[in-house]
């Protein structure tokens, strides 16, 4: 079979080979796919399969009681961008409560030329999909990958189907699967030796920070090195300022152990945040063992407390790297703490840090602040640019109906600097 031969191309396969096998495989697919729908050979569909046809509802008449309640919050604490009044209209085309009136609907030219309802049914499907009660195949995730087959990273596509993830045949599969991995396989896609962040000028990534990246994978990949590293000692990653992502499961995060298997890992969850459903403890950390290669530490602490206390002592720029989701730097009410508190303490550090964004704009006012207050204590590792890995599926503010995002749109990176300029 065509795909058995696609599965078992070695990782020392040439490329071009790989390539060529998965556009025929591709191909083939396709045309066959063609043949059966033309002879009237597929399927039907169940009643179950998702489609837009039987995910749709608007808000107000939501079979969802939770929906209802939330387009009614909508109501309550948003405002019509047009009038600036309260919302009592609800988009004919997306389902949402939008506008004040079906007039100040019509007169909002900048929702109608961005087609914002388009993105707003997004919403709308996928949150309906979530509580349809259907089976969901895609959270059967795939267990460790075969030494004998590559993982390709640009792209979730191709990520999906070389790791051998349940096929994902619509939309509502990719936009459930993705919003859980978009975490976990978007710190892999840096740290990665296949990684689709390529050295400037091809890529976002700078000069310091293929520094930080190869020091990094030196840990990972032990027989890169000139030495063998052992592997008791595990790879620490820092999620700062942790909210969601410590919420999810265990067999969600081992798919990021899965693409390093050599190594073990120790993830911890930083912020008050981390423990939702757990008692506080602030003097000892809650530790979650997955299994020998992975573990889970939740601090309920802000960083920069335990930096101060010495807990997380020493770093190790090698074996240790942070990453922040959506932090918000630049956001008024996070702002200050951010930037008086946690940044410095995260610059002594000397090791990587990877942020995400909302949106282009967000990530961008993210970088602005911290260049213009720490432009002379930071080496840039990573230029803002669009994630590979981001979620697909479309998010909206509960406030700003009009403000439609996914999670970890976008990424960028910097580091405390290592070396400073002497003056002469």
């Amino acid at each position: 079979m065509l795909l058995s031969r696609v599965l078992t191309l070695g990782k020392h396969a040439p490329y071009e080979s790989f390539h060529t096998e998965i556009v025929r495989y591709t191909f083939h697919r396709t045309i066959m796919g063609y043949v059966r729908n033309a002879f009237g050979l597929e399927p039907r569909d169940s009643p179950d399969t998702p489609q837009i046809s039987n995910r749709f509802h608007p808000w107000e008449e939501s079979p969802c009681a939770d929906l209802r309640d939330r387009a009614a919050r909508i109501k309550t604490l948003a405002r019509c961008p047009v009038t600036g009044k309260n919302i009592n209209y609800t988009c004919p085309i997306s389902g949402i409560p939008t506008h004040h009136s079906r007039k100040a609907w019509e007169d909002d030219t900048d929702y109608h030329k961005n087609k914002t309802y388009e993105k707003l049914k997004k919403v709308n499907i996928y949150e309906h999909d979530l509580r349809s009660g259907r089976s969901f195949p895609e959270f059967d995730f795939p267990a460790e990958q075969g030494r004998d087959r590559a993982v390709n990273l640009q792209n979730w596509d191709l990520f999906l189907y070389t790791r051998q993830f349940y096929s994902m045949d619509t939309e509502f599969h990719l936009a459930t699967v993705t919003k859980m991995l978009s975490y976990p396989i978007t710190i892999a896609s840096v740290l990665h030796e296949f990684s689709p962040y390529k050295l400037q000028p091809r890529g976002p990534v700078t000069l310091e920070g293929l520094k930080s990246i190869a020091a990094l994978r030196y840990t990972l990949y032990p027989k890169l090195g000139k030495t063998s590293l052992s592997n008791n000692s595990p790879m620490r990653i820092f999620i700062v300022g942790t909210r969601a992502e410590s919420q999810l499961p265990g067999h969600v995060w081992k798919q990021l152990q899965y693409l390093f298997s050599e190594r073990i890992f120790e993830i911890h969850f930083i912020g008050p945040e981390c423990q939702l459903k757990e008692p506080k403890n602030t003097s000892t950390p809650l530790i979650k063992k997955v299994d020998d290669t992975l573990s889970l530490i939740y601090h309920p602490q802000y960083f920069h407390e335990l930096h101060k206390s010495g807990d997380l002592f020493p770093y190790n720029p090698y074996k240790d790297v942070f990453f922040i989701f959506h932090p918000g730097f630049a956001y008024p009410d996070t702002r200050k703490l951010w930037l008086d508190e946690t940044i410095p303490n995260l610059l002594e550090t000397k090791c990587a840090i990877f942020h995400t964004g909302f949106n282009e704009g967000d990530i961008t006012n993210d970088v602005t602040l911290i260049d213009k207050c720490y432009r002379n204590e930071i080496d840039v590792l990573m230029k803002p640019i669009k994630n590979v890995f981001g979620s697909v599926k479309w998010e909206l503010n509960d406030i700003n109906p009009q403000e439609v995002y996914q999670f970890n749109m976008y990424i960028a990176g910097f580091r405390g600097k290592r070396y400073h300029p002497i003056k002469i």
